[in-house]
């Protein structure tokens, strides 16, 4: 005659010889969606790292936002200014971070001298980086925009050399991906704010402030 499956409890209060039982437990929580998708807008600052902490005591969002259960939806460089979306739904952080979902982000970019048209066009159709081929950009020069807002400490300029402001819009979100495709036409970037994020922007909302969302 087979012998009867005996149940026991080990030590740590888990049921052994069914496979299946902790599935079964009580303390099971599938992982649920927010009831509401909180999303906050932040014009992030010149130096203040788009994380929460930090263990060098450098500037980071828990000194402008005082909300818990967001997180960045991507990030921006500590050295880049203007929107940083954040959320507290998985889904959405994914959609937008995720260059699968193709979320295009526009940038306002201040670059050393006068790009020519041959310059631009090499941004439009695609520039060979370290980690590969850029894909197709939209690129023009722009006046600078008024929104823009004195940094601390300012540029550093050079007395001889100008400057200009380019509107570059890509959907791909790889490291310093702007800086180094300016740089990469011989015009390094002198400050870089992220103007868009999808259908998101900065408008109305004053460097340093946020605007919460609820959809």
């Amino acid at each position: 005659m087979p012998r009867k499956q005996t149940k026991s409890t080990n030590k740590l209060g888990r049921t052994s010889g069914n496979p299946k039982s902790k599935f079964n437990s009580g303390n099971y929580q599938p992982k649920k969606a927010p009831e509401q998708t909180q999303v906050v807008l932040f014009n992030k600052p010149f130096q203040v790292l788009t994380q929460f902490t930090d263990a060098d005591g450098r500037k980071t969002l828990k000194d402008y936002i005082p909300i818990s259960g967001v997180y960045p939806a991507g990030r921006l460089d500590r050295d880049s200014e203007g929107l940083l979306v954040l959320t507290n739904n998985g889904q959405l952080q994914n959609k937008i971070a995720s260059p699968q979902h193709k979320t295009t982000k526009c940038y306002w970019v201040q670059v050393e001298n006068i790009p020519n048209d041959e310059k631009l066009q090499q941004l439009r159709d695609g520039v060979e980086l370290n980690d590969g081929m850029t894909k197709p950009a939209q690129v023009k020069i722009i006046e600078q925009p008024k929104l823009v807002w004195d940094r601390e400490p300012p540029i550093r300029q050079r007395k001889n050399i100008p400057d200009c402001w380019l509107e570059i819009v890509i959907s791909e979100g790889r490291n310093r991906q702007v800086r180094r495709m300016t740089a990469h036409i011989g015009h390094p970037t002198l400050r870089l704010i992220r103007y868009r994020v999808g259908e998101w922007t900065i408008d109305d909302i004053v460097n340093g402030q946020y605007k919460v969302l609820t959809l």
